[in-house]
């Protein structure tokens, strides 16, 4: 079957996390193929055991997720740790016919994947590898402009310039301690009493106690902040914002800031870990971000497009492999 004839099947993988889910839509949408969106509850034992002992993979997604059953796609395209050993499965139930990408290093079967798309951050190099700066996404220039369009009614009241805060929360390396968070919340407050909009969305590892001191730090203040109820405003915050500040424990959060064009102030956190100092510094050095410091600059750059880039390169290879197999 040649691309020309008709258009390969695709499905996109993923485990239900946010984090992994708005990678792998994100590249399957900028392959621009109908896919097939498969999310997967993994069930024990194998939700507790790393890729490498995974037994039977095709059996350990549970029944309140989607099955992995024929027929098979041409390409597969997953995320994460728990979607390494099904895509692998997948792959090998096919006959080595599907087409396999994997975001982010596997850490497993790396050989087997036919094309891994890693951030730069990320150490894995090699053949099958192209890195990307930072995370691949949903954010494009389109859906900034729906997102804008459908939310600016939401934002109407708040005063230009307009800043999107994304707030994030504790994870394995970074914590925002309540001393931080008190401070980020009287830098916020700072900037909405000098006359800056300020529409704000918090993540869920945003602790309630911290968001409860947001909230009233910037009681009669020209804010918004999304409570977590109705239409998720996101996009229309980032499609609408003049600069963006967001807290540095995120590579997607700060990824999909990027894809603005706007300027970026990212906060910084306590602890960290030498991945993720080594995207800050390539996000830096490429005059996207800055650190945050209480105050909102102005400088611009091109808008990177690293899930168009990814999507070229294997909508090329899956081309030749479709072009052998024909």
């Amino acid at each position: 079957m040649g691309l020309a004839a008709s258009q390969p099947s695709v499905w996109a993988i993923h485990d239900g996390k946010i984090g992994m889910a708005s990678q792998v839509l994100g590249l399957a949408e900028a392959i621009g193929w109908p896919f097939i969106e498969k999310r997967l509850s993994i069930r024990a034992p194998w939700r507790h055991l790393v890729p490498a002992l995974w037994f039977q993979p095709l059996a350990a997604a549970g029944l309140d997720g989607d099955r992995l059953e024929p027929p098979w796609p041409d390409l597969a395209i997953a995320c994460g740790r728990n979607a390494v050993a099904p895509a692998l499965a997948v792959k090998r139930a096919s006959g080595g016919r599907t087409f396999w990408v994997q975001i982010q290093d596997p850490r497993y079967a790396r050989n087997c994947v036919d094309l891994v798309v890693a951030p730069s951050h990320d150490p894995v190099r090699g053949d099958n590898v192209v890195t990307t700066l930072g995370a691949v996404h949903r954010v494009t220039p389109a859906r900034l402009a729906e997102g804008a369009r459908r939310f600016a009614p939401l934002l109407a009241n708040l005063p230009r310039p307009l800043v999107a805060v994304l707030i994030g929360g504790d994870n394995r390396v970074y914590r925002l301690t309540r001393e931080r968070f008190s401070t980020l919340a009287a830098e916020l407050a700072a900037l909405a009493a000098a006359g800056m909009g300020l529409a704000i969305t918090p993540s869920r590892r945003t602790s309630p106690a911290a968001l409860a001191e947001l909230t009233a730090r910037l009681q009669g203040l020209p804010a918004f902040i999304w409570d977590g109820s109705g239409e998720n405003p996101y996009f229309g915050m980032l499609g609408l914002a003049d600069a963006i500040v967001v807290t540095a424990d995120s590579v997607n959060m700060v990824s999909e800031a990027a894809a603005t064009g706007r300027p970026v102030h990212v906060v910084p956190l306590e602890g960290g870990s030498r991945k993720f100092a080594r995207f800050h510094r390539a996000m830096e050095e490429a005059g996207i971000t800055r650190p945050f410091r209480g105050r909102i600059e102005t400088w611009t750059y091109r808008p990177p497009d690293e899930a168009g880039r990814a999507a070229g390169l294997i909508r090329d290879r899956l081309a030749l492999r479709l072009a052998d197999v024909a």
